[in-house]
């Protein structure tokens, strides 16, 4: 019994330190298609640190905490470059799109940006126009022929405000998420693999919470990440799953997303498709029981989501929204029924 409590306070001390690193990642990996990971903060300093930059702290320690009525980010830069503009102050309300399309708050399909932030106008980036760029914690600005405040330097973003920071939420879930699955799974092999890839896992669901897409960077070498620690896993004594069905598992499931997304394309994107293979690999390893109960609790929560956008905020049947947080979760009571199953 004491060991039992020791794994459930060791798994949940490493989901909390593990998730109080997650935010910063996601914020850098929180880009549209084709574009470049953010070395930069949302006030345009570079992000440095270890692994060159993705690892450590959200907050960036050149900005420091704001001060109670100014500005959560402090404008540098050049003086007389430009200055910082208030959303709506150049042609539109907050949360319009930009130029681009991409912009605002309003994600594909029409549906708001999950981050909150408002989009970066064409005018208000710099070096594309006059003004600098756009202030998202909805602060009025100070023009180029103002004052002389500076735009933000190349780099900066000024969507990212929100994401660039560790909410005390992220942490959370990482080690609620830990401990929930040290308490099913208990002192087996398999426990450490599920420890190892739950920050990946959360990580993956904050950047397709933040803009819609799941990077092949993390996708595809999750799946096979999974299947060689999973080997390892059934090598060793006590191992309560078959590494067979795993490997089996990933394909199958993989398979089954590319049907929908092939009869679907613009209900699903082809980046839970991917997903779907590393998903498939954790949840195939209890069985295929788990793996169907997984994976329809991933579409049951979905679901629900969609049904309270609909009735709550008057969301329309085709409005966007991220599958890959439920992706995630529906594997997490998966996993969870596996291990108390197999115990």
């Amino acid at each position: 019994m004491e060991y039992a409590y020791v794994t459930l306070i060791a798994a949940a001390a490493w989901g909390t330190a593990a998730g109080v690193l997650v935010p910063r990642p996601a914020y850098r990996m929180s880009v549209e298609p084709g574009e470049a990971w953010r070395t930069a903060c949302p006030a345009g300093h570079p992000i440095t640190g270890p692994a060159r930059g993705w690892l450590g702290p959200a907050r960036c320690p050149r900005c420091g905490p704001p001060e109670p009525g100014r500005p959560a980010v402090a404008p540098v830069g050049v003086p007389g470059a430009g200055g910082l503009e208030a959303p709506g102050a150049r042609g539109g309300a907050a949360g319009s799109a930009d130029a681009e399309g991409r912009g605002g708050a309003n994600g594909p399909g029409g549906v708001g940006r999950s981050d909150g932030v408002a989009g970066v106008s064409a005018a208000g980036v710099p070096g594309r126009g006059p003004g600098g760029a756009r202030r998202p914690d909805g602060v009025a600005g100070v023009s180029a022929a103002g004052s002389g405040v500076a735009s933000a330097p190349e780099g900066a973003d000024a969507r990212g405000t929100a994401a660039f920071r560790c909410p005390l939420l992220v942490p959370a879930a990482t080690a609620l998420s830990c401990a929930a699955l040290a308490a099913a799974v208990g002192p087996r092999p398999e426990l450490v693999v599920w420890l190892l890839l739950v920050p990946v896992a959360v990580l993956l669901a904050l950047v397709d919470r933040n803009v819609h897409r799941l990077p092949d960077q993390l996708t595809l070498p999750l799946a096979a990440a999974a299947a060689v620690l999973l080997g390892g896993a059934a090598a060793l004594p006590g191992a309560g799953g078959s590494w067979t069905t795993a490997l089996l598992g990933g394909p199958v499931l993989g398979a089954g997303y590319l049907v929908l997304f092939l009869v679907h394309p613009n209900g699903m994107g082809f980046g839970d498709v991917k997903l779907a293979l590393s998903l498939g690999v954790v949840l195939g390893w209890y069985g295929w029981e788990v793996l169907f109960v997984g994976a329809f609790a991933g579409f049951l929560l979905g679901a629900v989501y969609g049904l309270g956008l609909v009735v709550l905020r008057g969301a329309r049947r085709d409005t966007a929204i991220p599958f890959g947080p439920f992706m995630v979760s529906g594997t997490l009571v998966g996993l969870l029924l596996g291990g108390l199953a197999a115990a």
